[in-house]
Formats: structure tokens, sequence, C-alpha cells
């Protein structure tokens, strides 16, 4: 939650995902749900465990 922005507000979003889910063809569950903001000028780091879903993620966001 960021200080300056409202809770549930997202006029600033520079990119606003809800619900993004990811399933491969062998039934493999990468993304389940993924709610992202992020406003103009942050930075954005995702980390978790190998599997987890960040490149999934971010190679949706790219359109590849």
């Amino acid at each position: 939650m960021r200080a300056d922005t409202p809770s549930g507000s997202t006029a600033d979003a520079l990119l606003e995902l809800r619900g993004v889910s990811k399933t491969f063809p062998n039934g493999t569950v990468a993304l389940d749900g993924l709610d992202l903001d992020v406003g103009r000028h942050e930075l954005l780091c995702m980390l978790g465990p190998s599997g987890c879903g960040k490149s999934t993620a971010l190679r949706m966001i790219a359109g590849l």
C-alpha cells in the first residue's frame, strides 16, 4: 500500500492487473489471480522462490 494513495485507488496506475491467471498446456498453474498496481515513478521488484511465476508474470506484461 502506498502512503500517498488512498487504498483501492488506481487513478495514477501506469500498470493495473486484476485476476491474471496462466495455466500451461500440461496443467501447471503458473499464476492464479494476480492483482498488481504499478504507479508512475514507482520501481517494481518481484521476489520469490524459483518457479513461483515471476518470469511468467513479466512475460505476460511484456506481451511475449
